[in-house]
This record gives structure tokens, sequence and C-alpha cells, in this order.
């Protein structure tokens, strides 16, 4: 395992850093940071798991040991992880049909931004 460098709050996680077992094996990326900021909520986060062939895992709070700047460590081994659908949060997160509405807003912001003004 690299140097993950100084803890930090679930605030400053990013999508794309590896996430790591119990015993230090890389298991795959952050996808998701499941929070509700305003009320200071860390719910979990869903896991881009690369030993699933790239399948979306869920690791809830309490499967995780400490949150890093360039990382995150789990208290449990990949085994341990549940598909996110067993979990309503992790469940609309990963919904497709989130997704496909971030992109049609995204693509009308677009052309609005494209207009002659």
């Amino acid at each position: 395992m690299d140097n993950l460098g100084a803890p930090v709050s679930y605030l400053a996680l990013q999508a794309h850093l590896p996430v790591y077992d119990r015993d230090g094996n890389r298991i795959g990326v952050i996808e998701h940071v499941l929070a509700d900021e305003g009320s200071d909520i860390f719910h979990g986060l869903v896991v881009r798991a690369e030993y699933l062939l790239d399948r979306p895992v869920f690791a809830a709070r309490g499967q995780i040991d400490t949150l890093y700047e360039r990382g995150v460590t789990l208290t449990v081994t990949a085994d341990d992880l549940r598909e996110p659908a067993e979990d309503p949060i992790a469940a609309d997160a990963t919904d497709d049909s989130v997704a496909e509405q971030a992109r049609e807003g995204l693509r009308r912001a677009w052309e609005w931004l494209q207009r002659p003004q």
C-alpha cells in the first residue's frame, strides 16, 4: 500500500481514490461519496471494485477504517462488502436514471451556453 497521506474528512474525498481492504489489498476506487453535507452525515462509499470486473460495491461507514488524502482503508475484506442495491441510499447513487438525469441537465446547460447572446 502506498503512502496515503494525512487523515482527512469525508468532505475532502474525491472520486477515483484507491480503496484498500483490512489486509492492505487494493480492491478498487471511490465512485461515490454518500453523505448529507448539510446535516454532516457520512453514510459510506460506493467503490468501483476492480476485483469484481469493475462492478460497484458498498462500504458502509462502519466498514471504513480511515479516510486519507490519497486513499481509504477498510476494516473488512472485499468479500464483506455488499451490492449497492442492498442499501437504499447507495442504490439511489448508482441508479442509472440518476446518471441519465445528470447527463440531460448537462446537455441542456451546454446548449444554453452555446446559444447566441
